[in-house]
């Protein structure tokens, strides 16, 4: 049936020309690529993502939670080049609504991506594709072919010029490099104390800090913009000067946690033999055990936490804020060695994934992977590149097909009971417990932790179970966990130079 398109005051109306009593086809979304955007045919997921605003654009609000969420649709394509036609109907994969069939009529500003970097999950990763946004009337009842061109492409990565105290570093990994069969690169920004160029001869301990999930290098920018309170802080007169270290948050499967993993590879040794050196080597640092610290929040609160605990005599302490779950039997709400389901608890309710501080609930887990299901290749939460398919990379083994093996079904979120066997080796209270006879003299006085009593993603139940175990530890752990009562996710216990002077007390005492 043909189509015409009329514009109104800037708005498209696509309007079918049916005969009196024809039936109406469905509305779908026809993708192709501008001439001379791409080289070769690539392969990857397609999105269209629909917005009641033009700002920010919609490709960038694809992950966000919410009923209210822009509404997105996806599938996978392969060998997508110049006079390939990517379709995007009411078959695809939705969310917030179940079908594009279901999708309110009225006014939206369309946009459409497509994901092709398998380096980097993040969707605004170079060489991605998208097209401008465009205002488009859609009514499912009535049906319409709307015609979408990918015109753009996120550039290839260039470094930030680099400021008096903000420097950046890439390098390639041998390691990882080895693993994936492809050059591989670690980034890492990395900002200089007060009268680093001035005195060539001083050496600096290093301090490795960890965003929360999928945090760039790059953060390194906010923490040193004029104003901030960190950057006064850390150039102030009288405090401790140290190299600070700003690991990446980003990896083939979303964030890589910078542990060794079957899925991503061994990034917890390429962090620890290849970019920790080169850092020290380059910046004047110190380069012994005891001039290294840790420390992060979230994400970074749990990695901080691991790769004190998988690398006890490389590192000197880590000040560990809001973990992600540091007990698999408190992995959110969800005991993956005993509960049935992911999805529902053992009263047949939905399980929570986010709370606010007065206990509502913000998401369910199923509302949440349903989200993963629409970004991941294959339709499967796994593929995502959000929280939880990047846990299930870094957690879990590799499938018979390649990818991450999934915990739980997709759909109906049973749990594979088989495969939390291998989950075991990153529960960081097991971990610790089996070893304790090995790593608590290792560990001693080394072990910060902080979470707040109401904190939003339910991660004070895992910490309760792991000061459980640490506070009856023999040895004794000599290190201190805080709770912060009425506090929610990113509940700070300590001010930053509160914490900087700690670091510098346990580098001082350790030096000695």
């Amino acid at each position: 049936m043909k189509r015409i398109a009329a514009l109104v005051g800037g708005l498209i109306l696509l309007l079918p020309s049916a005969a009196p009593g024809a039936q109406p086809s469905s509305l779908r979304f026809e993708v192709t690529i501008a001439p001379a955007l791409v080289s070769s045919p690539q392969s990857g997921r397609l999105f269209v993502v629909m917005s009641p605003k033009s700002q920010p654009e919609p490709r960038l609000t694809i992950g966000e939670t919410g009923l209210d969420a822009s509404p997105v649709f996806a599938r996978d394509i392969r060998n997508f080049g110049q006079g390939v036609t990517g379709t995007i109907d009411e078959t695809c994969a939705a969310f917030p609504i179940d079908s594009l069939a279901h999708l309110p009529a009225g006014d939206y500003y369309v946009q459409a991506l497509f994901d092709s970097n398998i380096d980097l999950k993040s969707l605004n990763a170079p060489g991605n594709l998208y097209s401008p946004p465009q205002r488009v009337h859609l009514d499912p009842a009535r049906g319409a072919a709307v015609k979408i061109e990918l015109t753009q492409k996120v550039p290839d990565e260039q470094l930030p010029p680099d400021t008096e105290y903000v420097k950046y570093v890439r390098i390639q990994s041998a390691l990882l490099s080895k693993f994936h069969g492809r050059p591989m690169y670690l980034r890492a920004g990395v900002i200089l104390p007060t009268g680093f160029t001035a005195d060539q001869n001083r050496q600096y301990p290093l301090r490795v800090h960890i965003g929360g999930y999928g945090d760039r290098f790059t953060g390194v920018r906010q923490m040193m913009r004029e104003g901030s309170s960190f950057r006064t802080t850390w150039l102030a007169d009288g405090r401790p000067r140290m190299v600070l270290l700003y690991l990446d948050g980003d990896g083939p499967y979303g964030d890589c946690y910078q542990v060794n993993s079957d899925n991503n590879g061994p990034y917890g040794d390429a962090i620890t033999q290849e970019l920790i050196p080169y850092v020290e080597q380059k910046f004047h640092c110190v380069g012994q055990p005891w001039a290294r610290v840790l420390d992060g929040g979230s994400t970074g609160g749990w990695v901080s936490l691991a790769l004190q605990i998988f690398y006890p005599d490389f590192f000197n302490g880590t000040w560990s804020g809001f973990p992600d779950g540091v007990d698999f039997r408190a992995f959110q709400l969800i005991n993956i060695y005993e509960d049935g389901n992911a999805y529902v608890n053992k009263h047949g309710f939905e399980r929570p994934s986010a709370r606010d501080l007065n206990g509502d609930v913000r998401f369910t887990i199923r509302h949440e992977c349903q989200m993963e299901n629409v970004m991941g290749l294959g339709d499967i939460y796994t593929m995502s590149g959000e929280q939880w398919g990047a846990w299930n990379a870094t957690y879990g083994p590799r499938g018979a097909d390649g990818r991450p093996a999934p915990l739980w079904d997709p759909k109906t979120g049973k749990i594979n009971h088989e495969l939390a066997e291998h989950w075991k080796k990153y529960d960081l209270r097991m971990v610790l417990e089996q070893n304790w006879k090995t790593l608590g003299p290792k560990l001693r006085g080394k072990l910060t932790i902080w979470v707040g009593e109401a904190d939003d993603y339910f991660l004070n139940n895992a910490v309760h179970l792991l000061d459980a175990f640490l506070s009856k530890a023999n040895p004794p752990y000599e290190g201190k966990i805080i709770y912060g009562a009425g506090k929610g996710h990113g509940w700070m216990a300590f001010t930053e130079r509160e914490m900087m002077d700690q670091m510098a007390a346990a580098i001082e005492k350790a030096r000695k």
